[in-house]
């Protein structure tokens, strides 16, 4: 599907426009892949990083806040990823309007440029902390989410779908326990901080998450979120996989911050359905026949919830640490 076809990611240098890219030119034959981001340092160290496929990426410097930019950067692309996103929990709370303007009306370029420029799909990458959220983050991605199944309202006689992908930090991402767990490690510690000992979290490698983009880029016909079905973890238990044996100081919850990771709510339950390896919230509303997805999965029952405390498939002390063998830490 993705032979002979243009692909544009936004925040295409993150870790996951990175491994998004190497898996599309390691499956696929695209005409081109387009790095759209603002950090033209990053744009320089990915060029290095993949010049062996020099002829088949284009690194374009903008900003998801530039209409104008996107416009250009879109013309005769085929498919878009948007990743571009202010993620950092503190630094949205701190700067709300700077969060509004690069995951709100940064989501709403995306669909106006993407609308006018003759794109194909776009599937936009969404988080836990969309799903009844806590924090600014959370709740800019909320509505950015509602923006990009909406935008499918406006899609009149165009060929174009717009669908979203959810999941939370990506095992050894930037910010996450992993990572702080490591450091701590590396440095000697013995005691690691435990902000609640009843938290627990989601397990996804960042292979995971680029495979249910590409299943969303395969199947999906407008509106749709899908939801990888995973493993989830104690904290604690993660604790003792990296530091066998290690005291363990609970210090209380962070600011924005759950005990559990929510995918699927109670009310999202009416319109999700279960797959082998995914579950797929299909949207509310269908503005035409063209759109209108059949599932052929699994209705899930009334009053079911999808969160990483009520998951039932959960990852031992030994299974985490096998898994950890495979952590790239970003």
């Amino acid at each position: 599907m993705l032979n002979n076809k243009s692909i544009l990611i936004t925040g295409g240098t993150g870790s996951f426009g990175k491994a998004f890219t190497r898996y599309i030119l390691g499956h696929y034959d695209p005409r081109k892949i387009i790095i759209y981001s603002r950090d033209e340092f990053k744009q320089f160290i990915m060029q290095n990083e993949l010049k062996e496929y020099a002829s088949k990426l284009r690194f374009f410097i903008g900003d998801v806040r530039d209409k104008e930019r996107l416009r250009r950067a879109f013309e005769g692309v085929d498919y878009v990823i948007h990743a571009a996103a202010l993620k950092q929990v503190p630094a949205c709370e701190y700067n709300p309007a700077e969060a509004i303007k690069t995951n709100i009306n940064g989501a709403q370029n995306v669909i106006d440029a993407a609308l006018d420029s003759g794109v194909k799909k776009v599937v936009a990458l969404s988080t836990d902390k969309a799903v009844n959220p806590v924090n600014l983050y959370g709740g800019t991605k909320l509505v950015s989410d509602k923006l990009f199944i909406a935008a499918n309202a406006y899609a009149g006689a165009k060929d174009i779908c717009f669908s979203i992908v959810r999941y939370g930090n990506v095992a050894g991402s930037r910010g996450s326990v992993i990572p702080l767990f490591h450091n701590i490690v590396e440095k000697g510690g013995t005691e690691l901080p435990i902000t609640d000992y009843r938290m627990t979290r989601f397990w996804i490698s960042l292979q995971q998450g680029v495979e249910l983009v590409v299943k969303a880029l395969e199947e999906a016909k407008g509106g749709e979120t899908f939801i990888s079905k995973i493993p989830s973890f104690k904290v604690t238990d993660l604790a003792e996989a990296m530091l066998p044996g290690c005291k363990m100081s609970e210090v209380g919850i962070r600011e924005g911050e759950k005990l559990h990771e929510i995918m699927v709510t109670v009310e999202d339950s009416m319109n999700t359905y279960e797959y082998d390896r995914h579950f797929i919230v299909y949207p509310q509303m269908v503005w035409s026949e063209r759109q209108r997805a059949v599932p052929t999965g699994k209705k899930v029952p009334e009053g079911f919830s999808y969160s990483s405390g009520n998951n039932t498939e959960w990852l031992d002390v030994e299974e985490i640490r096998e898994l950890l063998k495979s952590v790239r830490y970003e």
